[in-house]
């Protein structure tokens, strides 16, 4: 980086290099603060050198993250993302923010989904749409976990959206359990039957054992029958989803407490025929017939 008579430039390019295998050196001794300070003036040296940067947040997160500074390791991959973009190479811009987007999930949730969901937004820029559904999807998980139900009730229906644009009808499918149970837990019964009404226009969902189990959750959840819906929740077809929405399910309770009884007098009716049933009613009938008093 010396400049002098007979060098007039600095050489960024040998310099960038030079910093970093000091920063691989540093970081095999273990020297993490050494380390970090090798990556950063590596990036400096190419971003003053005007060149691509390398990916070189690799050595400086692991000295980070042992350092137990992932907030500043998250900060500094976002920034290096930004580079990437600027420099034309947004994929690497992606795979940076979820690089960030899995080291911090487990401290901070919520930032954990803004980088994926900016992940996401690179690759649908990218029409790289499957990448950007797996962020989605991790972003989505994330959310229900955190009990964001109503963000979580949004990002589901990009997610589903998507997937009826390349024409994965059967996860749409899924999408939609996973939704109708995200608006069930947000006591919004009529956003869970609308989104159901609105899967009928997608090719196979109507006459589909989805979409009998979504009608039956409905009905059961719309009648107050606690038993019903329990049953629904527990078929495979609920049971085998992402473990975070396959709780939703085995957690929903159905708004006033519960299970639906049926009375003694209905169940012996039952037993007896339509005969008795209807002589009992006539009974019921005349009870009062003669008025209160």
């Amino acid at each position: 980086l010396k400049t002098g008579f007979l060098k007039w430039k600095p050489d960024y390019d040998s310099a960038a290099t030079e910093y970093g295998k000091a920063a691989v050196a540093f970081k095999n001794a273990k020297q993490f603060d050494q380390a970090r300070e090798a990556c950063l003036r590596e990036a400096e040296a190419h971003e003053n050198n005007k060149a691509t940067i390398p990916d070189s947040s690799v050595p400086l997160t692991v000295a980070l993250q042992e350092m137990q500074r992932l907030p500043e390791a998250v900060q500094l991959i976002e920034k290096a993302s930004m580079m990437y973009l600027e420099n034309g190479t947004p994929d690497t811009a992606a795979i940076a923010l979820e690089r960030a987007g899995k080291l911090i999930e487990n401290v901070n949730p919520e930032k954990a989904v803004q980088l994926y969901q900016q992940a996401a937004s690179v690759f649908e820029n990218e029409e790289r749409l499957r990448q950007a559904l797996e962020m989605l999807g991790k972003a989505s998980r994330l959310l229900v976990r955190g009990r964001r139900l109503d963000e979580a009730a949004l990002s589901l229906q990009k997610e589903k959206s998507i997937y009826k644009e390349i024409e994965n009808y059967p996860t749409c499918y899924k999408k939609t359990i996973a939704q109708v149970l995200v608006h069930l837990h947000r006591n919004d019964y009529v956003a869970a039957e609308r989104c159901v009404r609105e899967s009928y226009s997608i090719p196979g969902f109507n006459g589909s054992e989805d979409c009998a189990a979504l009608e039956q959750l409905l009905e059961g959840y719309d009648q107050q029958d606690q038993d019903q819906v329990s049953e629904v929740c527990n078929l495979p077809l609920f049971k085998y989803m992402d473990n975070d929405y396959a709780k939703l399910g085995l957690t929903l309770v159905v708004p006033g407490g519960g299970i639906k009884k049926k009375s003694p007098n209905a169940a012996q009716d039952k037993a007896r025929g339509p005969a008795a049933a209807g002589s009992h009613a006539d009974e019921e009938e005349d009870e009062y017939s003669g008025g209160l008093c």
